[in-house]
């Protein structure tokens, strides 16, 4: 089993011009920082060491909150770090809905360099990997960690982007996550509904933040069927509520959900007569449900799941590993995927995997996931 498919798209986009701060703004930052370090007993050097060499190169500009600005059709969770070649700090994390801004450091921060990490929910499942030019610690819980080059027990490297935030006429500094689609605010809130409706089983396709009786029709449908009323699509909690509409098993379509204490990366394959086509890999925590996105009418759907640790490893029982199959062998790979071809998987660098036939003539079917 790969990395969990929860990483943010490699198309990710960083709007953003040079960032200048005041070195006293920078020691507000880190103080703040390593004060929450400490309580949380995630320190790993003396905050007056870090701080010493975050000041070394600073320049000068006004007072300003640094804000991230989510234009991309996910909830997204960020982590951000800073970094003086010297000394590295990460933190996170930081939940961003779509055409949402979030202050996420106040007094802006900034040494050599500010970077970030970004994150999507399980709920998606085979999210594209966000590249970038460090490797740097997190956790998976929210974190603070003060030598974020070194990894200990419980942590894991990412990814991490360069950021260089502009400032906006409030005196603030702002970067905003995109997608190639470079939509604006409204386009990423109607594309983010779009795609949690395809997930939950509705027809919204394509993805393309453009509103139309299909969007409307299935958003209707969707509220109706979660006991939500329309008012919710303008509350602050909107995608809150939406993302745990999707994952509430259902009377219809398929739902996993996930009983055991690991986390389980599962993927979906569907048969509609003419090609087997299947996907992976969707995220699912521990306690939490989740519904994959089948689309169409397929004659057949089969399921594969497995227990992963943090780094993505397959969790291993007795030497076996903790899985949820069939005898059904189709092809699947570590990292995202979606394969049509099902022969000859070792000769083509794929992994056969035993996926199990679902029964879906009761209109749904919820598969738990639970320890042997």
């Amino acid at each position: 089993m790969g990395q969990p498919a929860e990483a943010l798209s490699s198309a990710l986009i960083l709007r953003s011009a040079p960032l200048r701060v005041s070195r006293r703004m920078v020691q507000n930052s880190i103080n703040s920082w390593f004060e929450t370090a400490r309580k949380a007993g995630l320190l790993t050097m003396r905050a007056g060491v870090l701080g010493a060499l975050l000041l070394t190169t600073l320049a000068t500009s006004a007072h300003a909150d640094l804000k991230l600005c989510n234009r991309m059709s996910y909830v997204v969770d960020v982590a951000i770090g800073i970094d003086d070649n010297s000394a590295t700090a990460t933190r996170g994390w930081f939940r961003i809905d779509p055409a949402q801004c979030k202050v996420v450091a106040q007094g802006a921060i900034t040494a050599d360099r500010l970077l970030l990490h970004a994150r999507t929910l399980g709920i998606y499942g085979a999210a594209p990997a966000q590249s970038g030019t460090d490797n740097l610690c997190i956790a998976s819980d929210n974190f603070v960690i003060a030598a974020a080059r070194q990894c200990r027990a419980g942590q894991t490297l990412a990814p991490f982007s360069t950021i260089q935030p502009s400032q906006t006429e409030d005196g603030n500094m702002v970067a905003y996550l995109a997608e190639d689609s470079e939509y604006d605010d409204e386009q990423a809130k109607l594309a983010a509904i779009q795609r949690l409706l395809l997930i939950a089983g509705y027809d919204t396709s394509p993805i393309d933040g453009v509103d139309g009786p299909k969007t409307q029709n299935g958003l209707s449908a969707f509220l109706k069927s979660r006991g939500l009323t329309n008012d919710i699509v303008n509350a602050p909690n909107f995608f809150e509520a939406m993302v745990a509409g999707v994952q509430a098993p259902s009377a219809t379509g398929l739902t996993w959900c996930n009983d055991t204490s690991y986390k389980v990366m599962a993927s979906v394959a569907t048969d509609d007569g003419k090609s087997m086509v299947a996907r992976g890999w969707y995220r699912i925590e521990p306690g939490k449900c989740l519904r994959p996105d089948v689309t169409g009418q397929p004659k057949q759907i089969f399921s594969f799941a497995e227990a992963v640790d943090d780094t993505g490893r397959a969790i291993r029982l007795a030497d076996k590993p903790l899985n949820w199959g069939g005898p059904r062998v189709l092809c699947t790979r570590e990292s995202k995927f979606e394969i049509r071809e099902h022969t000859d998987c070792a000769a083509r660098g794929l992994t056969a995997s035993g996926y199990a036939t679902i029964d879906m003539t009761g209109g749904g079917k919820t598969l738990r996931f639970a320890m042997p």
